[in-house]
């Protein structure tokens, strides 16, 4: 549906710059954006190209000006967009109840609001809570439970025990307590440890698509409130990690391993076992962590260092050829003077 720009900056808290009653139908990035359209602008280069697209109106924060284009100024124009996005593309909805072909063990207990799609299994003992959606193939475990408007995408598996929070949304294949990676070693085979945790993801957690959590071996696999997990991560049995932290794609956390709240792990990070990464630590991409981090510590590089040390030595090695030909050099001049010196 349209929304005047007015609407739209009440909305945003923000205020309009040019006519408010302008309707706009729609969100486009500048590059295809056509007449009706909002857009947005974060910095100079971007404003520039927005005020050239065919867009409507744009979104911007700071000093911008424009006579061809209205604009709705807000305090953060990224912030901005992604509360707007909602208004033109609102998520799906999906219809109360349970498809026929759903298997609901008798002792699982759903709440009236939910939706289960087809062909979905709930285990024995379940428990679903008010406006939670269930979507094709998923599996449920015997005893696990689901707050309130908990969302499960096609085919996620959630072994048995398995807890999940209010609002927790996880994506297409992804798997929540599976076995951890146990074993010991006795006359010459690996033995397997049984493991008999389970896991714990609490509100507002967002889980990508074909994450892997191990439940715990003893205990809890534990994943804080907020805490949002891109595609493709592996937690490893009894890794705990805190509120509010960021997991990017591929990162692998190994187990017992303990994050703290608003930790960054960047792509490819690997982290190693029994490891305490403190609050607000960043992990770069393809870092390889083998001893804990402090708080707010900021590390890169395998295995990872201190940003600042690694990067004198990524500079150091830069210069490496340089150095080495310098000490080629010296080298033969000293011979020069030794071989003169002698005659």
């Amino acid at each position: 549906m349209p929304f005047t720009a007015d609407e739209i900056a009440r909305h945003l808290k923000g205020q309009v710059q040019g006519n408010g009653a302008i309707q706009l139908t729609g969100f486009a990035p500048a590059n295809t954006a056509r007449p009706g359209d909002l857009t947005f602008a974060e910095n100079e280069k971007y404003f520039a190209a927005a005020e050239q697209s065919a867009a409507s109106a744009i979104l911007v924060d700071g000093e911008f000006g424009s006579a061809s284009k209205v604009l709705i100024k807000v305090r953060n124009a990224r912030i901005a967009f992604a509360k707007v996005l909602p208004l033109f593309f609102p998520p799906p909805t999906f219809a109360l109840g349970i498809h026929p072909t759903a298997i609901i063990a008798a002792s699982a207990k759903l709440d009236p609001t939910v939706h289960i799609g087809p062909w979905c299994v709930i285990g024995e003992r379940v428990s679903i809570g008010p406006r939670s959606v269930v979507q094709a193939g998923a599996c449920v475990g015997d005893d696990c439970q689901l707050g309130e408007e908990a969302h499960l995408y096609p085919n996620v598996t959630l072994y048995p025990c398995t807890q999940l929070g209010n609002r927790v949304m996880v994506h297409a294949g992804t798997v929540i307590g599976s076995d951890g990676f146990g074993y010991v070693f006795d006359e010459g085979i690996h033995f397997k440890v049984q493991q008999i945790g389970n896991v714990i993801i609490h509100d507002d957690v967002e889980i990508g698509a074909n994450v892997t959590i191990d439940r715990g071996a003893l205990g809890s696999t534990i994943v804080g409130k907020g805490t949002k997990i891109d595609n493709l991560v592996q937690l490893g049995h009894n890794v705990i990690i805190g509120e509010h932290c960021i997991l990017v794609s591929q990162a692998g956390i190994a187990g017992s391993t303990k994050l703290g709240n608003y930790v960054t792990l960047a792509g490819q990070a690997g982290i190693a076992g029994h490891l305490k990464i403190g609050d607000r630590a960043i992990v770069a991409a393809q870092a390889g962590v083998m001893n804990d981090i402090p708080e707010g510590g900021k590390y890169i590089g395998a295995p990872a260092q201190p940003d600042r040390q690694m990067k004198r030595q990524w500079i150091a090695l830069r210069n490496m050829p340089e150095l080495m030909q310098r000490i080629h050099e010296m080298e033969a001049r000293l011979k020069e003077l030794e071989n003169r010196k002698n005659e």
